[in-house]
C-alpha cells in the first residue's frame, strides 16, 4: 500500500515562497505520474501541476511560470516550489500518484497567504 505525506504548507505573506513536499512510501511504479492538486475554500479539488518519470511537466496556466514542479525517483518524492504566492493560491495542496489503475491521495498540506 501506498501512502503519500506532504510537508512545507505555511502562513506567508503575498509574494512570498514556499516549497511543498510529498514523500511517496511504499513501492510505487517506475511509470507513476506525480503531481499537486489545490482546493481552495468553498471550492473544489483542482489540478496544479504533475510530472512523469522521465520529468516531463504539465501546469495550469494560471500557475507557470510562477510554480514549479520536481521529482527526486529515487526517494520517491515530488516537490511543488511556488514563487511569487498570491492570496488566491490560498488552500489545501493534495499530493497526487497515479499509475496504470491505481490513484493514491495524500493528506493534504495548508498553504495560506496572507498579510
Amino acid at each position: 500500500q501506498v501512502q503519500l505525506v506532504e510537508s512545507g504548507g505555511d502562513l506567508v505573506q503575498p509574494g512570498g515562497s514556499l516549497r511543498l513536499s510529498c514523500a511517496a512510501s511504499g513501492e510505487i511504479s517506475s511509470t507513476a505520474i506525480m503531481g499537486w492538486y489545490r482546493q481552495a475554500p468553498g471550492k473544489e479539488r483542482g489540478f496544479v501541476a504533475n510530472i512523469n518519470s522521465g520529468g516531463s511537466t504539465v501546469y495550469t496556466n494560471s500557475m507557470q511560470g510562477r510554480f514549479t514542479i520536481s521529482r527526486d525517483n529515487a526517494k520517491n518524492t515530488v516537490y511543488l516550489q511556488m514563487n511569487n504566492l498570491k492570496s488566491e493560491d490560498t488552500g489545501v495542496y493534495y499530493c497526487n500518484v497515479r499509475y496504470g489503475y491505481s490513484n493514491y491521495w495524500g493528506q493534504g498540506t495548508q498553504v495560506t497567504v496572507s498579510s
